[in-house]
């Protein structure tokens, strides 16, 4: 390991590297769109505002929330991915790769489709029932066997798993043309066109784990040198596994109802985060969470301008950047298993 990113000095360079790098990407999604704003009129929209500024409004109904809840989506996708593959031990564990994504999806929809749900409040506490559903399955599957957990099984449960709950959601959808309109943007994943409205109500759920989360990496730390060396030393790994579930599904259910289904930044973030910090989850879990915010914020930058004035959607800037990084993870660890 370098030596580097075993020095306490070096990771607080580091993060404060990574804060500098989220505060301009914040101040760059609240000024950045198809309509450009000064700074000095984003600074009197938030310290002076004037009802009838057209810019003023702008930012305080649609950058603002916009921006809010990309930090939000992004901060927790990226804890999300950071605890399963230290969970699953798996380079490729994700909640989207893991098919948590899909399983909140698949459950919004059908509550949707099925049951005439239409409340946030309704998506929120379904969007957490269909991510810890699915994940429970996936967790299963992988487990099979007189090995036990292993990390090829679990992919492979988590592709099929991810692959039957988009099937059935789609076949919903084709089935009810009316209801696709309405929830279509989840498929793609979005931050675009949001009410702080709909952020709020989960907010306090995902804040209290990430919070959580922050607490939960130094029993991590011990469960990673292996189940019988936690047990020695006093640890209740069940316990711990328990509480990185629910974090995990609170996390990536939550950002489902928010923001549908946008995939590759809990699989990304992590795999450059351990490049600065080395394996200690203290710093890993905090600084995912900051870096997976400005990744986000980025690349929804990006969506705005690519193909301005049209916007894309953020699931589609992700998966651009997400794709190349998950075949090269994917082929280390072929190599490394052959």
């Amino acid at each position: 390991m370098n030596k580097l990113s075993t020095n306490r000095s070096f990771q607080w360079y580091i993060l404060f590297a990574f804060l500098l790098l989220f505060f301009t990407a914040a101040a760059l999604s609240i000024l950045v769109g198809k309509t450009p704003i000064p700074l000095s009129t984003a600074w009197d929209a938030f310290f002076h505002y004037d009802t009838s500024d057209t810019n003023h409004i702008i930012i305080r109904t649609s950058r603002l929330t916009r921006t809010l809840i990309a930090i939000t989506i992004g901060a927790s996708l990226s804890i999300a991915g950071a605890l399963m593959q230290a969970l699953t031990r798996n380079p490729l564990a994700a909640p989207d790769i893991f098919g948590v994504n899909a399983g909140a999806l698949f459950f919004i929809v059908t509550s949707a489709t099925f049951f005439s749900v239409e409340s946030l409040s309704g998506y929120m506490w379904i969007g957490f029932l269909g991510a810890g559903v699915a994940g429970a399955i996936v967790y299963l599957l992988g487990s099979m066997g007189e090995d036990g957990l292993s990390p090829i099984r679990i992919v492979l449960a988590g592709a099929a798993i991810s692959a039957l709950f988009i099937s059935f959601t789609q076949g919903m959808l084709v089935m009810d043309e009316q209801r696709m309109q309405s929830v279509l943007f989840w498929l793609a994943g979005s931050v675009a066109g949001r009410e702080l409205g709909i952020l709020l109500p989960v907010l306090p759920f995902i804040g209290a784990a990430i919070i959580l989360s922050l607490w939960i990496g130094k029993p991590l730390n011990i469960l990673m040198s292996g189940d019988d060396v936690a047990k020695n030393l006093g640890q209740n790994t069940g316990l711990v596994k328990l509480i990185i579930g629910v974090i995990v599904v609170f996390l990536a259910g939550g950002s489902v109802a928010v923001a549908g289904s946008v995939g590759f930044i809990g699989l990304v973030v992590p795999h450059i985060v351990k490049g600065f910090t080395g394996p200690n989850y203290q710093w890993i879990l905090p600084m995912s969470g900051v870096f997976g915010a400005t990744l986000l914020l980025f690349a929804d930058i990006a969506a705005r301008l690519i193909i301005a004035p049209q916007e894309m959607p953020i699931g589609v800037m992700t998966a651009l950047f997400g794709t190349p990084f998950f075949i090269y993870i994917a082929r280390k660890g072929v190599k490394k298993s052959g």
